[in-house]
């Protein structure tokens, strides 16, 4: 039963209020002066306050300022017979949640009511669902037993805490996301807004107005003022994926906001002070796109101030299992199965599966498993039939690559071209898991770009 506190010094309005909320189901206490009323708030602690503002000992204006030292945000609406704008404003501003004008319709007195316990629910659902967010980008709750991920979840807790511009680099749906969350929730920042845009996904014609903002009438189609995201960022981070995609002119613009901390919306001259933690991410080779002069050098090294990584998911096998029992436990939640867990076998081919799409690509898969599934275990039939298939190809090609070598053997090949026949075929699998991608495959195989441009050309690859 919600709570609400009456002060006013009109008796018959009290009585009023007291009957009519009191028919709505509501637990209503009076008072009758300011003084009062804040005892009674102390004591209660209503809800909603209905108030009038001309009270004798202390006015409404008054005890609604003592109110919001006592309760931040507290739901108060003023009553007043004297439609001064004046009066109403300051009420405003004092945190006035709204007023109503004596003799006042009662309904509307019930509308403001359901109005104020909606917003006060909305609140409460707001402050949980941020204690959610904090708990999960805790950094002990990110799925790890790679080595190298343990590095970067160490890294993170190093830089959480200052203001550095940081870039996230690492192929599509490795965890880059997971990434900027866990550096803005452990960080300073973390009660204020973080700010996501895929810089990739909009068209370059709308992605300044995006970024920026911009005034009514400053392009046809602006029919409102709106604020861009690096003012709805402020006192927190913005995380700009794809960073990449930009354009040469919006890198310009990016680059002063870096530097100058200001913007202007499209359309104005005013200029906009920001304080936000800036963190951008891509999955392309930014340091070859400075060389070819697609991408700004400046720019480069202001969002390049620290440097993360993250791996995909085929070098660090041993992550596979962990997440795939995460995500089987959370789809198996969402779509109301029971399902226990995996049989040997569906695990045997998820670890061996090359992960092309990393771990979006694995959450996908878990979650078409657990629908296709018919018992109370995911077995390898349940498994989408391109990871399958993917599991079979990378079997037939080590079963290649043993037969050639095993070819070479027979025939007392010489041991320096018997380990560059390997290297050949490591190479060409490598290019053919990473569809071509030569920055990509020297990753993983370990070595420079460099060292692996010259082996490809050495092989004749």
């Amino acid at each position: 039963m919600s709570r609400i506190l009456v002060v006013d010094d009109d008796e018959s309005v009290r009585k009023l209020l007291t009957v009519v909320l009191g028919k709505e189901g509501f637990d209503v206490t009076c008072a009758d002066n300011g003084l009062t009323g804040l005892d009674a708030f102390r004591k209660t602690s209503p809800d909603i306050v209905i108030m009038d503002i001309r009270m004798p000992e202390m006015d409404g204006l008054k005890a609604l300022e003592e109110i919001g030292k006592l309760r931040r945000g507290a739901a108060v609406i003023l009553m007043t017979a004297y439609a001064a704008v004046e009066t109403a404003v300051q009420a405003m501003k004092l945190g006035a949640f709204d007023y109503v004008i004596k003799p006042f319709d009662i309904d509307e007195v019930l509308l403001l009511i359901e109005r104020a316990l909606q917003m006060r629910q909305m609140r409460n659902d707001i402050n949980l669902l941020h204690r959610e967010l904090l708990q999960s980008y805790r950094l002990d709750r990110i799925l790890t037993d790679n080595a190298r991920m343990k590095e970067l979840c160490l890294t993170i807790t190093r830089i959480a805490g200052s203001n550095a511009s940081v870039l996230i680099t690492g192929e599509s749906g490795s965890g880059k996301e997971l990434v900027a969350s866990a550096i803005h929730y452990n960080s300073k920042r973390r009660n204020g807004p973080f700010v996501k845009i895929n810089c990739g996904a909009i068209p370059e014609g709308l992605l300044e107005s995006e970024l920026f903002g911009h005034e009514k009438g400053a392009f046809t189609g602006a029919i409102a003022r709106r604020r861009g995201r690096f003012e709805q960022a402020g006192g927190g981070t913005i995380f700009l994926d794809e960073i990449a995609d930009i354009s040469p002119n919006l890198q310009v613009k990016l680059l002063r906001v870096l530097q100058e901390r200001e913007f202007e919306r499209i359309g104005s001259n005013e200029t906009i002070r920001t304080d936000v933690r800036i963190i951008v991410a891509t999955n392309r080779d930014l340091e070859g796109m400075v060389r070819a002069g697609t991408f700004r050098q400046d720019l480069y090294y202001r969002v390049n101030v620290v440097s993360l990584h993250v791996p995909p998911l085929r070098e660090r096998p041993e992550d596979v299992r962990l997440l795939a029992d995460h995500f089987l436990q959370r789809f198996a939640s969402e779509n109301s199965r029971d399902i226990d867990g995996f049989d040997e076998d569906a695990y045997r081919i998820l670890i061996n599966y090359a992960w092309p799409g990393n771990v979006r690509e694995l959450a996908n898969a878990v979650e078409s498993a657990v629908i296709m599934s018919t018992g109370g275990m995911i077995l390898s039939e349940d498994l989408p039939r391109h990871v399958l298939g993917g599991e079979r190809r990378n079997a037939e090609a080590d079963a290649d690559i043993a037969e050639e070598l095993s070819e070479a053997t027979a025939t007392q090949r010489p041991l320096k071209e018997m380990v560059k026949e390997f290297e050949r075929q490591a190479i060409l699998q490598a290019l053919e898991r990473n569809r071509e991608n030569r920055v990509r495959t020297a990753r993983e195989l370990g070595i420079s770009r460099r060292s692996l441009l010259y082996k490809i050309q050495e092989y004749g690859i």
